[in-house]
């Protein structure tokens, strides 16, 4: 078991009311497991993932990542487990527009204190894994929405973790694109890592080994394959 939340809620206070974004999540996925998370907007989906992410912790409820208690963990100390474990792809890629795709991919690395030769190595080596090896030099404004994606990809993947979390990942991109990005993951989850995706496109969905439907705070269905 890689993810264990238990009654995880989180709540924001907006003026004189407090909002419930989640309402006493109960969630296991497993190691190697390929989900998607679904709900409308303003269902919780992208609060659950900011707090299966670290990016957030919950207001209250326990949250183990691999075993190890991170609800109430300090932000140093989030950032950390974040930087070794889980890699993110955001659906407006992220990209830092004046530098190359090679060094894109290699930020996490700097971040982590690699040396500069292992970072362009592990950097090359993420970008061959998505395909785009022949693309190392271009800034993201030379390259199309569906290559832009794969080096956000690419630098989800540069530190190796166990993890890769995409929220609304195709939200961008054509249909041919979609299709492409969505067997990288696939491909990804193949070799063993553990892909949670956010969407609310069911076509995407379809991917996925596993929807966990959200609504209101809650999950309200789980499907397997």
């Amino acid at each position: 078991m890689t993810i264990a939340i238990a009654n995880v809620r989180k709540t924001y206070q907006m003026g004189d009311s407090v909002v419930a974004a989640l309402a006493g999540v109960n969630l296991t996925i497993q190691a190697g497991e390929f989900a998607a998370i679904m709900g409308p907007s303003g269902s919780g989906k992208s609060t659950l993932m900011n707090i299966l992410g670290c990016l957030d912790r919950p207001s209250s409820g326990s949250y183990l990542l691999d075993k190890q208690e991170v609800a109430g963990m300090s932000d140093d100390e989030l950032a950390i487990t974040r930087n070794k474990k889980i890699g993110f792809v955001f659906q407006n890629f992220n990209l830092l527009p004046r530098i190359s795709a090679l060094q894109n991919v290699a930020l996490p690395l700097v971040y982590a204190g690699a040396p500069r030769a292992e970072r362009e190595k592990r950097a090359r080596q993420a970008l061959a894994a998505v395909g785009l090896d022949n693309r190392c030099h271009h800034r993201p404004n030379e390259l199309s929405g569906g290559q832009r994606q794969r080096v956000a990809i690419a630098r989800a993947l540069v530190n190796d973790p166990t993890i890769i979390m995409a929220d609304e990942p195709t939200g961008n991109l054509d249909s041919a694109s979609s299709i492409e990005v969505m067997g990288i993951f696939e491909k990804l989850n193949s070799l063993g890592r553990t892909i949670i995706l956010v969407t609310h496109e069911p076509d995407i969905a379809e991917h996925a080994n596993r929807v966990i439907h959200v609504r209101d705070g809650l999950v309200v269905r789980d499907s397997k394959e």
